[in-house]
C-alpha cells in the first residue's frame, strides 16, 4: 500500500482539526507521494480521525488525550518500527507549507545536520499576531537560559530528524513543553542542528486555535516540572 522508497515518514500530531485535517494530508500526499504519512490521534472530540483516515495513511489512536508531545512520540516511534531513516514533523493545522519539506530532508540526505529546525524568522509569515511574535520571542530567551543555545525561533513544530542515526531520540514531555525539551536533546545528544527557513501561513482558523499567554506560562511549568520529575 505504501511505498518508502525514501526512508521517510512525515508525522503528524492530530487533535480536533475536522476542518483542515483532510487538505493537509492531501496537499502532502500530491507533493510527497513516496512519503510515509503518519497521523497519530491524540483522542480527538470532533470529526478528525474520519476525515484522516485515507487509504495512504498511517492512522494511529490514543484512547486518552495525552498531548503533542506523546502524539509525536507515537509517530516517532512507529517510524522506526517502518524503519524510517528521516522522520519530519508536520502541524496538522494548515500553517505550515509543505513546500519547505524537501529542503529540510535534503539538508538530511547531504549530511549536513543531525537534525533540521524550521524558523519562521527566518523564512516568510503571514498575519502574524504581534503577540504570538512576542511570545516566540520570550521563548527564545526561556531555551537560551536553560539550554545555552541561541535560535531564530526555538517553538516551530516543522523539523526534519535523523532517527535512524539517534535511535534514542526520545520525547518524554507529553504536552506542548516537548518543543523546549527537543531544544534539551539536541544538546544531550550532541546531534549537528541547523535551522532552515520555513513559511508560515497563520489563518483566522489557526489564530484562534494558538497558544494563549496563560497556556504559554503553562508550558514553561510543565517543563521545569518534567524535568525535576525524571
Amino acid at each position: 500500500m505504501h511505498n518508502n522508497s525514501s526512508g521517510t515518514a512525515i508525522v503528524i500530531p492530530l487533535y480536533n482539526e475536522q476542518t483542515v485535517i483532510a487538505d493537509v494530508l492531501q496537499e502532502l500526499h500530491e507533493k510527497y507521494p513516496e512519503y510515509l504519512l503518519i497521523v497519530v490521534d491524540d483522542n480527538s472530540t470532533d470529526e478528525s480521525a474520519k476525515k484522516a483516515c485515507m487509504s495512504n495513511v498511517y492512522l494511529l489512536h490514543h484512547t486518552v488525550n495525552l498531548g503533542q508531545g506523546a502524539a509525536l512520540q507515537t509517530g516517532l516511534e512507529y517510524a522506526k518500527e517502518l524503519e524510517c531513516k528521516y522522520v519530519v514533523t508536520f502541524d496538522a493545522d494548515g500553517q505550515h507549507d509543505p513546500d519547505d519539506i524537501a529542503l529540510f530532508v535534503q539538508t538530511l540526505q547531504n549530511d549536513e545536520a543531525d537534525i533540521v529546525l524550521g524558523s519562521r524568522f527566518l523564512g516568510k509569515t503571514q498575519n502574524m499576531p504581534l503577540r504570538k511574535k512576542y511570545l516566540l520571542q520570550a521563548s527564545r530567551l526561556f531555551t537560551w537560559m536553560t539550554t545555552g543555545m541561541w535560535l531564530t525561533d526555538s517553538h516551530n513544530g516543522l523539523r526534519a530528524i535523523n532517527i535512524e542515526k539517534f535511535p534514542q531520540f526520545e520525547i518524554t514531555q507529553n504536552r506542548m513543553a516537548h518543543a523546549s525539551e527537543i531544544i534539551s536533546i539536541i544538546k544531550t545528544l550532541k546531534m549537528r542542528y541547523i535551522e532552515k527557513p520555513c513559511n508560515i501561513r497563520y489563518t483566522q482558523y489557526s489564530i484562534e486555535k494558538g497558544q494563549s499567554m496563560f497556556n504559554s506560562i503553562n508550558i514553561v511549568i510543565d517543563y521545569f516540572v518534567g524535568n525535576m520529575m525524571k
